[in-house]
């Protein structure tokens, strides 16, 4: 093949690799084996070494990482990163859709688009002429860190989008950067066998991926993301926010699940109540539910204050627990030689899965929960995929309770 020819097949692979990316990731509707997939991938990787002048930024090659980063950039936003308001109570979701009605002049129920709160990072995406091009942290909402070559390691983001059109091609958008629960897991065990601290939470373990300076690394992680929301741009393109969203869907970008129309409040707290028995079946972690006026003109209206829309709010969900015995204190060794102790329970059902036994982080914990072997304690399961003791039952302490005892030497 001559270059004209090379270039051309370099730009057919790229485009038939990002389109079986969409249907693998996006829509879970793969049309090819992972055998003929990686044939393709492995063609376009050594095309592109043999002629880097035809490498491009958009290439799905160019998701594994680049090289490490010195630090990040400040980027300020255009459009501050607002936060939501937030509540754990029916009656101020009512209070909301009253304040709604108020400010809109309105005697009518109020359209909602309803959505699952991702437990994630929030970040700011840009594409440019169609081609994936920024990709910040939120920062304090005015300033965040541009963390494009992290972001761009997310398998499920296209580097270029589908069938953009002119109106489409630049577009700044809104999501939230996650892991999912086996993923986290595996990440904690692998770090267990290192005798590396675990991560708390799937939210602190994102966090801590986009802050690393090496984007290889990054990769490693399979962090996810779910578009939910847009900046000002979009407002005047669109009728509402699920239309909005249902076009970007389209792009090739991956929308935030499980997303509902619904009118009047005590039908959306009808479908909270709903959710809130099955979250625990999704394979990752929400902490609430987003409702959102539906209708992008009486959004436009409602406006925002300094620090949050006044046409969204985010009802957050109550950690689970169950209480059970303490029934032993065992000590783990990692590789390191760090001693972290480790509680033997009762087993319980809570969110979705037995409990047998807890990390108990190290000696000082102990102290501060002040818990003993054959106390009766609260078990939490929150935002956490790994349960937590949170406190133990004085009441029911009858004296024949033992103190945990720390080894002096590796056990």
């Amino acid at each position: 093949m001559n270059k004209e020819q090379i270039k051309k097949r370099i730009e057919e692979l790229k485009s038939n690799i990002n389109k079986h990316n969409y249907k693998y990731y996006i829509l879970a509707e793969p049309v090819i084996t992972d055998e003929q997939y990686d044939k393709l991938y492995r063609e376009l990787l050594s095309l592109e070494m043999q002629y880097p002048e035809f490498l491009s930024s958009d290439s799905p090659t160019q998701k594994v990482g680049g090289e490490p980063l010195r630090g990040f950039k400040s980027i300020k936003h255009p459009i501050p990163m607002l936060s939501l308001d937030n509540t754990y109570s029916f009656n101020e979701l009512r209070n909301f859709d009253k304040r709604v009605k108020s400010l809109m002049s309105a005697d009518i129920d109020i359209e909602y688009s309803i959505e699952p709160k991702i437990d994630g990072v929030a970040v700011r995406i840009v594409y440019d002429e169609g081609l994936f091009f920024l990709g910040a942290s939120r920062g304090n909402g005015t300033i965040g860190d541009d963390i494009t070559e992290n972001i761009k390691t997310i398998k499920r983001l296209p580097l270029r989008l589908i069938d953009a059109g002119e109106d489409l091609k630049n577009i700044d958008i809104r999501g939230e950067v996650f892991l999912r629960k086996d993923t986290f897991l595996e990440i904690n065990m692998k770090r267990e066998e290192a005798g590396d601290k675990l991560f708390a939470n799937t939210r602190n373990a994102a966090a801590g991926s986009l802050k690393l300076l090496n984007p290889k690394e990054v990769a490693k992680r399979n962090l996810d993301i779910f578009i939910h929301s847009f900046s000002g741009q979009l407002f005047g393109k669109f009728i509402t926010y699920s239309q909005t969203l249902r076009k970007l869907g389209k792009l090739g970008l991956p929308i935030i699940e499980h997303r509902k129309i619904i009118t009047g409040i005590d039908n959306v707290i009808e479908y909270i109540d709903e959710w809130d028995k099955i979250r625990d079946n999704q394979n990752y972690i929400t902490d609430g539910m987003v409702i959102k006026v539906n209708k992008l003109e009486y959004c436009k209206i409602l406006g925002s204050t300094a620090k949050s829309p006044r046409w969204a709010i985010a009802y957050k969900f109550k950690a689970k627990q169950a209480e059970t015995i303490l029934k032993d204190v065992i000590f783990q060794v990692g590789r390191t030689g760090v001693i972290t102790p480790v509680s033997i329970l009762e087993p319980i059902s809570l969110a979705g899965s037995v409990i047998s036994r807890t990390t108990l982080h190290n000696e000082d914990e102990i102290k501060r929960l002040g818990i003993k072997i054959g106390d009766k304690v609260v078990v939490e399961k929150g935002g956490d995929v790994i349960p937590k003791i949170i406190k133990y039952d004085s009441d029911s302490r009858n004296g024949s309770e033992k103190d945990i005892k720390f080894p002096n030497k590796c056990p």
